[in-house]
Protein backbone atom coordinates (compact mmCIF):
# COMPACT_ATOMS: atom_id res chain seq x y z
CA UNK A 1 0.00 0.00 0.00
CA UNK A 2 1.63 3.59 -0.73
CA UNK A 3 2.02 6.14 1.54
CA UNK A 4 -0.74 8.15 -0.25
CA UNK A 5 -3.33 5.91 0.12
CA UNK A 6 -3.10 2.94 -2.02
CA UNK A 7 -6.72 1.00 -1.82
CA UNK A 8 -8.72 -1.83 -0.08
CA UNK A 9 -9.23 -3.28 -2.97
CA UNK A 10 -6.56 -6.36 -3.29
CA UNK A 11 -3.73 -4.73 -1.45
CA UNK A 12 -1.82 -6.78 1.67
CA UNK A 13 -0.96 -4.75 4.75
CA UNK A 14 0.10 -6.01 8.18
CA UNK A 15 -2.97 -7.62 10.10
CA UNK A 16 -4.59 -5.10 12.32
CA UNK A 17 -3.48 -1.91 10.26
CA UNK A 18 -6.25 0.28 8.81
CA UNK A 19 -5.60 1.12 5.02
CA UNK A 20 -4.57 4.75 4.34
CA UNK A 21 -3.03 7.48 6.75
CA UNK A 22 -3.95 8.55 9.96
CA UNK A 23 -3.42 12.58 9.29
CA UNK A 24 -3.36 15.34 11.97
CA UNK A 25 -6.43 17.74 10.69
CA UNK A 26 -7.57 20.53 13.28
CA UNK A 27 -5.79 19.01 16.27
CA UNK A 28 -7.81 15.56 16.02
CA UNK A 29 -6.03 12.39 14.03
CA UNK A 30 -8.56 11.48 11.54
CA UNK A 31 -8.21 8.02 9.53
CA UNK A 32 -8.17 8.99 5.85
CA UNK A 33 -7.86 6.69 2.16
CA UNK A 34 -6.92 8.65 -1.10
CA UNK A 35 -7.08 6.57 -4.23
CA UNK A 36 -7.52 6.63 -8.03
CA UNK A 37 -6.49 9.29 -10.11
CA UNK A 38 -8.26 12.61 -11.97
CA UNK A 39 -10.48 14.94 -10.76
CA UNK A 40 -11.05 15.05 -6.70
CA UNK A 41 -14.00 13.96 -5.09
CA UNK A 42 -14.64 13.31 -1.56
CA UNK A 43 -17.37 11.30 -0.29
CA UNK A 44 -18.32 11.42 3.36
CA UNK A 45 -20.91 8.84 4.97
CA UNK A 46 -23.80 9.26 7.44
CA UNK A 47 -24.29 9.38 10.89
CA UNK A 48 -22.20 7.04 12.93
CA UNK A 49 -20.98 4.93 9.54
CA UNK A 50 -17.53 4.89 8.37
CA UNK A 51 -14.92 4.96 5.42
CA UNK A 52 -15.51 1.15 4.31
CA UNK A 53 -19.47 1.97 3.61
CA UNK A 54 -18.36 3.13 0.70
CA UNK A 55 -16.45 0.24 -0.79
CA UNK A 56 -19.42 -0.68 -3.52
CA UNK A 57 -18.82 2.79 -5.07
CA UNK A 58 -14.64 3.40 -4.50
CA UNK A 59 -13.96 0.60 -7.66
CA UNK A 60 -16.23 2.57 -9.72
CA UNK A 61 -15.01 5.96 -9.28
CA UNK A 62 -11.49 5.49 -9.29
CA UNK A 63 -10.40 4.55 -12.75
CA UNK A 64 -11.21 8.08 -13.37
CA UNK A 65 -11.46 10.04 -10.28
CA UNK A 66 -8.91 10.73 -7.43
CA UNK A 67 -11.35 9.58 -4.46
CA UNK A 68 -10.88 10.63 -0.93
CA UNK A 69 -13.37 9.59 2.16
CA UNK A 70 -11.87 10.18 6.04
CA UNK A 71 -13.20 8.78 9.02
CA UNK A 72 -15.02 11.68 11.27
CA UNK A 73 -13.80 12.23 14.76
CA UNK A 74 -14.32 9.13 16.82
CA UNK A 75 -15.84 6.86 14.26
CA UNK A 76 -13.76 4.33 12.05
CA UNK A 77 -10.71 4.43 13.32
CA UNK A 78 -10.08 8.23 13.61
CA UNK A 79 -8.88 9.78 17.39
CA UNK A 80 -12.15 11.03 19.67
CA UNK A 81 -13.19 14.77 18.81
CA UNK A 82 -11.80 17.15 20.58
CA UNK A 83 -15.60 19.17 20.82
CA UNK A 84 -19.11 18.11 19.64
CA UNK A 85 -19.77 18.63 16.23
CA UNK A 86 -20.93 21.49 14.09
CA UNK A 87 -21.72 22.09 10.67
CA UNK A 88 -19.16 24.59 9.60
CA UNK A 89 -16.71 22.52 11.79
CA UNK A 90 -17.50 19.73 9.63
CA UNK A 91 -17.29 21.12 6.72
CA UNK A 92 -13.68 22.84 7.37
CA UNK A 93 -12.43 19.43 8.02
CA UNK A 94 -13.29 18.71 4.46
CA UNK A 95 -11.56 20.99 3.67
CA UNK A 96 -8.70 20.61 6.10
CA UNK A 97 -8.52 16.90 4.98
CA UNK A 98 -8.09 17.90 1.17
CA UNK A 99 -5.48 20.28 2.48
CA UNK A 100 -3.64 17.69 4.46
CA UNK A 101 -3.72 15.78 1.01
CA UNK A 102 -2.15 18.48 -1.17
CA UNK A 103 -5.31 18.58 -3.20
CA UNK A 104 -6.60 22.00 -2.91
CA UNK A 105 -8.66 22.44 -6.22
CA UNK A 106 -12.37 22.10 -6.84
CA UNK A 107 -13.56 18.46 -5.52
CA UNK A 108 -16.68 16.96 -5.73
CA UNK A 109 -18.49 16.63 -2.68
CA UNK A 110 -20.77 14.11 -1.83
CA UNK A 111 -22.96 13.53 1.19
CA UNK A 112 -24.75 10.39 2.61
CA UNK A 113 -27.80 11.36 5.34
CA UNK A 114 -26.31 13.31 8.09
CA UNK A 115 -22.86 14.32 5.71
CA UNK A 116 -25.32 15.84 3.24
CA UNK A 117 -25.97 18.59 5.86
CA UNK A 118 -21.54 19.45 5.99
CA UNK A 119 -21.36 18.83 2.17
CA UNK A 120 -23.74 21.35 1.34
CA UNK A 121 -22.01 23.62 4.10
CA UNK A 122 -18.61 22.83 2.39
CA UNK A 123 -20.26 24.21 -0.87
CA UNK A 124 -21.68 27.49 0.49
CA UNK A 125 -18.64 28.05 2.38
CA UNK A 126 -15.90 27.23 -0.02
CA UNK A 127 -17.24 27.61 -3.33
CA UNK A 128 -13.86 28.31 -5.13
CA UNK A 129 -13.14 24.53 -3.76
CA UNK A 130 -16.00 23.41 -5.15
CA UNK A 131 -17.22 21.27 -8.72
CA UNK A 132 -19.88 19.60 -7.64
CA UNK A 133 -22.06 18.41 -5.22
CA UNK A 134 -24.18 15.11 -4.88
CA UNK A 135 -26.26 14.63 -1.74
CA UNK A 136 -27.35 11.48 -1.44
CA UNK A 137 -30.09 10.11 0.52
CA UNK A 138 -29.63 13.61 2.66
CA UNK A 139 -31.02 14.27 5.95
CA UNK A 140 -33.97 17.02 5.47
CA UNK A 141 -34.98 18.91 8.87
CA UNK A 142 -38.37 20.47 7.63
CA UNK A 143 -38.29 24.26 9.32
CA UNK A 144 -34.98 23.62 10.90
CA UNK A 145 -34.64 26.12 13.62
CA UNK A 146 -32.62 26.13 16.84
CA UNK A 147 -33.99 23.71 19.63
CA UNK A 148 -32.79 25.23 23.32
CA UNK A 149 -31.07 23.44 25.63
CA UNK A 150 -28.15 22.60 23.28
CA UNK A 151 -25.27 22.18 26.00
CA UNK A 152 -27.48 20.74 28.55
CA UNK A 153 -28.44 17.57 25.63
CA UNK A 154 -24.73 18.10 24.64
CA UNK A 155 -23.45 17.35 28.59
CA UNK A 156 -26.40 14.44 29.05
CA UNK A 157 -25.01 12.94 25.49
CA UNK A 158 -21.72 12.80 27.38
CA UNK A 159 -22.85 11.59 29.89
CA UNK A 160 -24.70 8.43 28.12
CA UNK A 161 -21.64 7.61 26.31
CA UNK A 162 -19.88 7.06 29.35
CA UNK A 163 -22.68 4.81 30.86
CA UNK A 164 -22.70 2.74 28.09
CA UNK A 165 -18.74 2.55 28.17
CA UNK A 166 -18.71 1.86 31.83
CA UNK A 167 -21.32 -1.16 31.01
CA UNK A 168 -19.56 -2.67 28.55
CA UNK A 169 -21.72 -2.16 25.81
CA UNK A 170 -20.15 -1.56 22.71
CA UNK A 171 -18.32 -4.58 23.07
CA UNK A 172 -21.16 -6.55 23.70
CA UNK A 173 -23.61 -5.57 21.46
CA UNK A 174 -22.28 -2.13 19.03
CA UNK A 175 -21.44 -4.87 15.95
CA UNK A 176 -24.73 -6.51 16.13
CA UNK A 177 -26.70 -3.07 16.56
CA UNK A 178 -24.72 -2.24 13.12
CA UNK A 179 -25.35 -5.13 11.40
CA UNK A 180 -29.35 -4.52 12.45
CA UNK A 181 -29.01 -0.89 11.36
CA UNK A 182 -27.53 -1.70 8.07
CA UNK A 183 -30.04 -4.72 7.18
CA UNK A 184 -33.41 -2.24 8.33
CA UNK A 185 -31.57 0.49 5.65
CA UNK A 186 -30.60 -1.35 2.49
CA UNK A 187 -33.29 -3.60 0.24
CA UNK A 188 -30.10 -6.20 -0.05
CA UNK A 189 -30.61 -6.64 4.03
CA UNK A 190 -26.78 -7.76 3.76
CA UNK A 191 -24.20 -5.63 5.44
CA UNK A 192 -20.60 -6.60 3.60
CA UNK A 193 -18.08 -5.01 5.60
CA UNK A 194 -15.54 -7.08 7.06
CA UNK A 195 -16.33 -8.37 11.04
CA UNK A 196 -13.17 -7.79 11.55
CA UNK A 197 -13.40 -4.16 11.05
CA UNK A 198 -17.13 -3.80 12.47
CA UNK A 199 -15.47 -5.17 15.56
CA UNK A 200 -12.65 -3.18 15.47
CA UNK A 201 -14.92 0.23 15.29
CA UNK A 202 -18.47 -0.38 16.44
CA UNK A 203 -17.19 -2.53 19.29
CA UNK A 204 -15.81 0.42 21.07
CA UNK A 205 -16.53 3.00 23.55
CA UNK A 206 -15.01 5.39 21.56
CA UNK A 207 -17.49 5.38 18.39
CA UNK A 208 -20.46 4.59 20.80
CA UNK A 209 -19.66 8.01 22.23
CA UNK A 210 -19.17 9.62 19.07
CA UNK A 211 -22.61 8.35 17.97
CA UNK A 212 -24.45 9.75 20.60
CA UNK A 213 -23.35 13.00 20.27
CA UNK A 214 -23.65 13.33 16.89
CA UNK A 215 -27.50 11.71 17.29
CA UNK A 216 -27.65 14.34 20.06
CA UNK A 217 -26.83 17.45 17.92
CA UNK A 218 -28.77 16.18 14.90
CA UNK A 219 -31.13 18.97 14.94
CA UNK A 220 -28.70 21.70 16.03
CA UNK A 221 -26.59 21.32 13.41
CA UNK A 222 -29.53 20.95 10.52
CA UNK A 223 -30.80 24.53 12.49
CA UNK A 224 -26.62 25.60 11.42
CA UNK A 225 -26.97 24.97 7.93
CA UNK A 226 -30.39 26.87 7.92
CA UNK A 227 -28.97 29.77 9.09
CA UNK A 228 -25.67 29.32 6.57
CA UNK A 229 -28.50 29.11 3.62
CA UNK A 230 -29.38 32.31 4.51
CA UNK A 231 -25.69 34.04 4.76
CA UNK A 232 -23.92 32.41 2.04
CA UNK A 233 -25.14 31.21 -1.47
CA UNK A 234 -24.49 27.93 -3.30
CA UNK A 235 -21.43 28.57 -5.82
CA UNK A 236 -22.92 27.73 -9.99
CA UNK A 237 -21.92 24.01 -9.99
CA UNK A 238 -24.05 20.97 -10.73
CA UNK A 239 -26.10 19.85 -7.97
CA UNK A 240 -27.71 16.12 -8.04
CA UNK A 241 -30.18 15.09 -4.72
CA UNK A 242 -30.60 11.50 -5.05
CA UNK A 243 -33.59 9.63 -2.74
CA UNK A 244 -33.93 6.49 -2.10
CA UNK A 245 -37.36 5.16 -3.09
CA UNK A 246 -37.64 0.78 -1.58
CA UNK A 247 -40.75 1.26 -4.02
CA UNK A 248 -43.43 0.00 -1.47
CA UNK A 249 -45.54 2.93 -1.98
CA UNK A 250 -46.26 3.90 1.07
CA UNK A 251 -47.04 7.21 2.75
CA UNK A 252 -43.86 7.47 4.17
CA UNK A 253 -42.13 6.67 1.46
CA UNK A 254 -44.24 9.40 -0.49
CA UNK A 255 -43.42 11.78 2.04
CA UNK A 256 -39.58 11.22 1.39
CA UNK A 257 -39.70 11.60 -1.70
CA UNK A 258 -41.35 14.71 -1.30
CA UNK A 259 -39.16 16.27 0.94
CA UNK A 260 -35.75 15.21 -1.43
CA UNK A 261 -37.76 17.00 -4.26
CA UNK A 262 -38.44 19.89 -2.65
CA UNK A 263 -34.57 19.63 -1.37
CA UNK A 264 -33.59 19.90 -5.25
CA UNK A 265 -35.69 22.58 -5.96
CA UNK A 266 -34.38 24.31 -3.27
CA UNK A 267 -30.85 24.58 -4.30
CA UNK A 268 -31.34 24.22 -8.06
CA UNK A 269 -30.55 21.08 -8.29
CA UNK A 270 -31.15 17.32 -10.28
CA UNK A 271 -33.84 15.10 -8.76
CA UNK A 272 -33.20 11.41 -8.91
CA UNK A 273 -35.42 9.40 -7.67
CA UNK A 274 -33.25 5.48 -7.22
CA UNK A 275 -35.16 2.41 -6.91
CA UNK A 276 -35.19 -0.26 -5.75
CA UNK A 277 -33.17 1.02 -3.21
CA UNK A 278 -33.27 1.55 0.62
CA UNK A 279 -30.93 4.42 2.74
CA UNK A 280 -27.91 2.94 2.45
CA UNK A 281 -28.04 3.55 -1.47
CA UNK A 282 -24.25 2.57 -1.66
CA UNK A 283 -24.87 -0.95 -0.60
CA UNK A 284 -28.15 -0.78 -2.98
CA UNK A 285 -27.50 1.16 -6.09
CA UNK A 286 -23.94 2.53 -6.45
CA UNK A 287 -23.68 2.51 -9.58
CA UNK A 288 -26.39 5.35 -9.00
CA UNK A 289 -23.93 7.42 -7.02
CA UNK A 290 -20.72 6.56 -9.11
CA UNK A 291 -22.46 8.28 -12.00
CA UNK A 292 -24.33 11.25 -10.19
CA UNK A 293 -20.46 11.75 -9.67
CA UNK A 294 -18.66 11.22 -12.93
CA UNK A 295 -21.46 13.64 -14.68
CA UNK A 296 -19.80 16.50 -12.88
CA UNK A 297 -17.81 18.23 -15.28
CA UNK A 298 -14.11 18.66 -14.48
CA UNK A 299 -13.70 22.40 -13.38
CA UNK A 300 -9.39 22.97 -13.12
CA UNK A 301 -8.24 25.00 -10.64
Amino acid sequence: MSATGGGTHGTERPPGRPPGRMLRVGGVTLHVLREGSGPVCVLSAGLGMGWFDWEPVVPLLTPHRTVVRFDRPGLGFSAAPLEPPTVAAEAARMAGVLDALGLPGPATVVGHSLAGFHAEAYARMYPERTAGLVLVDASVVPDARPVPGRELRTAAARVRGRALAAAGLPRALGPALRRLAVRAASVTRHDPAPEDVVRRTYGTARVARAIVMENARYRDVAAELEDLRAHHGLPPVPVTVLAASPGTGSAEERRWLERQRALADRLDGRFEAVAPAGHLLMYDRPQAIAAAVLATPFIRA
